[in-house]
């Protein structure tokens, strides 16, 4: 019955994924997530489908029959097809209560009982901020696009003038698209598997120097060198521009073959957040320079370094947390542990830049770093852990719960593992003293949050 005609009804709250969801009486008991819409609306949506396993059904938004007060315009012509910003019609008040409130809950689930601070905005402005765009190369018509797939299909998006990315990376977009389609690039088609070229990955630097990491199936596609050469002579801030090889089938964005190939220039990026920092384009970096200062000032302080400090930096990235932690605290010892080579490359070089002595960088597997410490008997006064969306292997905690630390700060991106982590550490002898979310992810259900803990 639900399908065959559209339903009334209010929503009442935001899913995880940022869309509204709410109770429709037709439904019997099913809640229904329709995209777009937003909690005190009254709106009539019609139900795309039903869960066999549990009682949910997602719909499609027909009408607002009531808006709520927190809508906006959003900023993009591509809001609500490109699928990379699902709240920028929500007022930027209403995205940081909706995000304490999502980190609050999943905290609560777990029986974590620390107390949650308000949401900090981690950036000045919710737009433009975000440093790095991943476009996949597609065909319109006779010319050559850049854009993103639209949410569940394989139809892509134009993406260009994107409102969220800082200068100049909608232009340089559009300067590869241009020269792609003038110099016969074939983009890659993921359904056949002919075709070169598969993804651009740009990111630019607060004084618009810009990286550029082309992603390929094959080696030798026609046109490619190409397109770097007249790219930088057209374009001056971008720096570099290498060749990511990526043959594999499915949707993994950037392929393991090393090395990428140089295709003109240097492609690595120097900026300064809070300590001076390499980044090159395999390395990991938040998607903005001014929320990735204000994120490891933060973790930083709040790890209340003393004189004499063994201090760890577990994920360490390309030294962001560790170098601050070093310059801030020349009489502590900093250690910083990374798996990813080009990451480790970066802190490293970022560690010469600097001239800190009290700070070293080494390669090596979170879990084996920690058993290999305790094997030693090693101390450690300090951690600070900024793990992937996985959280901490239960193997990690445990290392860590016995390697003993005062201090134990952790940066995550996923409220629902934080809270798992946090538990295990409770269970282990830690407090939670409490969790600061922040915002670094405007227009995003994204949450990223620091967690305090001291030895109970």
């Amino acid at each position: 019955m639900s399908k065959r005609r559209p339903l009334r009804f209010t929503i009442d709250s935001l899913d995880e994924d940022g869309a509204g969801v709410g109770a429709p009486a037709a439904l019997a008991g099913r809640r229904l997530h329709v995209p777009l819409a937003l909690p005190g609306e009254e709106v009539v949506a019609e139900v795309t489908h039903e869960s066999p396993h549990r009682a949910a059904a997602w719909g499609r938004l027909v009408e607002v029959a009531r808006p709520s007060p927190e809508r906006v315009e959003p900023a993009c012509a591509a809001f609500g097809r490109c699928g990379g910003c699902a709240l920028q019609h929500l007022a930027h008040p209403g995205q940081l209560a909706f995000k304490r409130g999502a980190l609050a809950q999943a905290l609560g689930a777990a029986g974590v009982t620390a107390p949650v601070g308000e949401c900090v905005a981690g950036e000045p402005a919710p737009r433009p901020y975000r440093n790095r765009s991943k476009l996949v190369f597609a065909r319109a018509g006779e010319r050559i696009v850049l854009g993103a797939y639209a949410p569940r299909s394989h139809r892509v998006v134009d993406l260009a003038g994107c409102a969220v990315v800082i200068p100049p990376l909608d232009e340089v977009a559009g300067a590869i698209a241009r020269l792609a389609t003038a110099l016969g690039v074939r983009p890659y088609d993921e359904r056949t598997g002919e075709g070169d070229a598969r993804y651009a990955i740009l990111r630019a630097a607060r004084d618009r120097s810009t990286q550029v990491m082309l992603v390929v199936a094959r080696r030798g596609a026609p046109g490619l060198a190409a397109l770097a050469r007249a790219l930088m002579a057209e374009r001056p801030e971008v720096r570099g521009v290498v060749e990511n090889l990526q043959p594999a089938r499915g949707n993994a964005l950037i392929g393991d073959v090393e090395p990428d190939l140089i295709l003109g220039g240097t492609p690595e990026l120097t900026e300064r957040a809070g300590a001076r920092l390499r980044v090159s384009p395999r390395s990991f970096f938040q998607a903005g320079w001014a929320g990735a200062e204000q994120l490891y000032r933060r973790a930083v302080e709040a790890a209340a370094i003393r004189d004499g400090d063994e201090v760890l930096d577990l994920y360490s990235g390309v030294g962001g947390i560790a170098l601050l932690a070093a310059q801030e605290h020349p009489r502590a010892r900093v250690v910083g542990v990374e798996e990813v080579p080009s990451a480790v490359e970066d802190a490293i070089a970022g560690l010469a830049q600097a001239g800190l002595c009290n700070a070293r960088f080494e390669r090596a597997d979170a879990a084996a770093w920690v058993a290999a410490r305790l094997a030693h008997g090693q101390r450690l006064d300090v951690a600070l852990v900024d793990p992937p969306r996985r959280g901490l292997d239960e193997a990690v905690t445990r290392g860590l719960i016995a390697l003993a630390p005062r201090r134990l700060v952790y940066v995550s991106c996923a409220p629902d593992t934080l809270a798992r982590d946090l538990a295990r550490f409770e269970a282990g002898g830690y407090r939670t003293l409490g969790v600061t979310p922040i915002d670094l992810l405007p227009d995003t259900p994204h949450v990223e949050a620091i967690a305090v803990l001291d030895r109970a």
